[in-house]
């Protein structure tokens, strides 16, 4: 009996030291180390650094719907091709096709109606001579005609306009480009002036846009020479071979609310930039993708020549 309880009480303490070893264990776990890339505000050496994303050279178009609707057919995929004018998507057209039907033989039935009238206006205005027809009602029977005139062109009208809805159920491409985002299924609702369901570039060349922090902006000028690394590659060991050499393009003329997220952890969000575009040539020894970060450092102490 006393041996059942010796071994008891030694089966509860033994428990009791391995959940105290396991707590100190989990509390003492190395904590994770920060990204080696320094923070998009760092002035250092001449240098101000800043986040960038790629887009393309030209700036991406972004292709909406001028009208609401059901997507009937999506006509592209992400990498296809595209050149101005081609079709994108195609939304629901059969109630406007259902009304063009109606409005054509609208049309048709005008016309009819307006021959008889137009037959009848002339056989009594060369009646009007002999007396067989009054003034008024040969007035009349003019003033008909030229109403059956009237109607023909308005359902004609009509039927240009409906052509023209119909055209506009087609979004199509404005320019020769590259789809590089497809966001829309067959079936789903496209609103007009929301979210655009399909994103366009010309990728041939390439450009970053810059968020330089609005305290750095009086250090900045048009033409200072910069350099970029890929999101991660600026921290490594010899990632100087790794820099792409920039080209200056513009600055542009307002400073906006800081919207572009590196996802540092010490990143500010509250705070406004302002947005320098510089181009570059695709390396030959890795790929680039629109849509990529980039760590940029623009060199403050190059000599920039002065108007």
């Amino acid at each position: 009996m006393f041996q059942k309880r010796y071994l008891l009480v030694a089966l509860a303490i033994a428990g009791a030291a391995a959940a105290l070893q396991l707590t100190r264990g989990t509390a003492t776990e190395t904590p994770t180390t920060p990204p080696a890339y320094p923070p998009a505000t760092r002035d250092k050496d001449g240098l101000i650094a800043a986040a960038g994303l790629v887009e393309a050279a030209a700036e991406n178009t972004l292709l909406g719907s001028p009208t609401s609707g059901t997507v009937l057919k999506v006509h592209v995929k992400v990498w296809d091709q595209v050149k101005a004018g081609d079709p994108i998507i195609t939304l629901d057209d059969r109630d406007l096709i259902a009304q063009l039907q109606v409005q054509l033989a609208s049309v048709t039935a005008a016309e009819a109606t307006a021959e008889r009238a137009e037959d009848a206006a002339q056989r009594w205005t060369g009646l009007k001579d002999s007396g067989a027809v009054s003034a008024g009602d040969l007035l009349g029977y003019q003033v008909t005609a030229k109403e059956a005139r009237a109607r023909v062109a308005l359902a004609k009208a009509q039927v240009a306009q409906t052509k023209v809805m119909l055209d506009r159920l087609v979004v199509r491409s404005p320019i020769d480009a590259t789809v590089l985002q497809v966001s829309v299924r067959v079936g789903e609702f496209v609103a007009a002036g929301l979210k655009a369901p399909v994103v366009l570039g010309d990728i041939s060349r390439l450009q970053i846009r810059c968020d330089l922090d609005e305290q750095l902006a009086p250090r900045m000028a048009a033409g200072l020479s910069a350099k970029g690394y890929l999101k991660g590659e600026s921290g490594r060991v010899g990632s100087e071979s790794r820099a792409i050499p920039l080209k200056f393009v513009r600055i542009e003329p307002y400073v906006i609310p800081k919207v572009s997220l590196t996802g540092g952890s010490a990143e500010r969000v509250d705070t406004r930039v302002l947005q320098v575009i510089y181009q570059f040539d695709r390396p030959s020894d890795r790929p680039i993708f629109v849509g990529q970060q980039m760590d940029i450092y623009i060199d403050t102490t190059s000599n920039v020549p002065r108007k």
